[in-house]
């Protein structure tokens, strides 16, 4: 985990109330896809904790959702504001985990750690298949993003206004895609269902709200094969076979 200041170099709109910010600073503690930043909003008493889609060495790539106070006032900052990040947050995907092709699964803002992830995929040889799902076309983004990170996408929309109508597993089910381990990030129907039908192994990462982000309150502990776990520090990203489903609230 390490503290600093980052620079929005960027920050546009690519879906309804999904904002892209580019930031400019230190990314060295950042080694995995999956991992998260907690971004200090002013007038927030707590940290707002974000995935990162995608770093390189010099900017870190955040891609969020409006959906509160913390969000909002995030949404309304300008390229040049500057902003409190404690980044390499969390346990992130394992690209070096199985062999061959690889399946990506996304279901709404679990999509942005999937670009990152994607890209370093490939640059292993891994061939790379993402299946992403939106309720609505208008919600749809990151599909141009995960094709320039050279995987074959596949999109699915709940009211068939884009791609296949129906959830990722209908998607899924439909491309028979060729894998043999998967990586999925979103909503935890989502990730149960996925762990319950698809029969490869794989890794799934955890949504749930974090107090501190870094594994000093307790409050985002999940049960698992291993005993209690905390979804910021030893998550978000769990092995398939660690998770027990029938102790997660549905």
């Amino acid at each position: 985990m390490k503290q600093g200041i980052y620079t929005i170099a960027e920050h546009t709109t690519l879906a309804r109330d999904v904002r892209r910010m580019v930031l400019a600073g230190d990314t060295s503690a950042l080694t995995r896809p999956g991992q998260f930043v907690n971004l200090l909003v002013e007038g927030c008493y707590l940290r707002r904790p974000i995935s990162v889609a995608d770093w390189d060495g010099e900017s870190l790539t955040l891609i969020y959702k409006v959906v509160g106070r913390g969000t909002g006032r995030l949404a309304r900052m300008l390229p040049g504001e500057r902003l409190d990040l404690l980044t390499g947050l969390g346990n992130g995907f394992d690209p070096a985990a199985g062999a061959g092709e690889a399946l990506l699964v996304g279901g709404g803002v679990g999509v942005p750690p999937l670009i990152g992830l994607a890209r370093r995929l490939r640059e292993r040889g891994r061939g790379v298949t993402a299946v992403v799902g939106f309720n609505t076309a208008c919600e749809a983004f990151g599909i141009e993003a995960l094709q320039a990170a050279g995987a074959r996408t596949i999109v699915a929309t709940a009211d068939g206004s884009l791609g296949v109508g129906g959830l990722v597993t209908d998607a899924i089910a439909a491309a028979h895609p060729a894998y043999g381990y998967f990586y999925a990030c979103g909503p935890l129907p989502m990730l149960r269902a996925l762990c319950q039908t698809l029969p490869t192994p794989g890794e799934v990462s955890l949504e749930e709200r974090m107090g501190c982000g870094f594994g000093a309150c307790m409050g985002c502990t999940c049960q698992t094969a291993g005993g209690p776990r905390r979804i910021c520090l030893e998550g978000p990203v769990f092995r398939k076979e660690e998770i027990r489903w029938n102790e997660i609230p549905k």
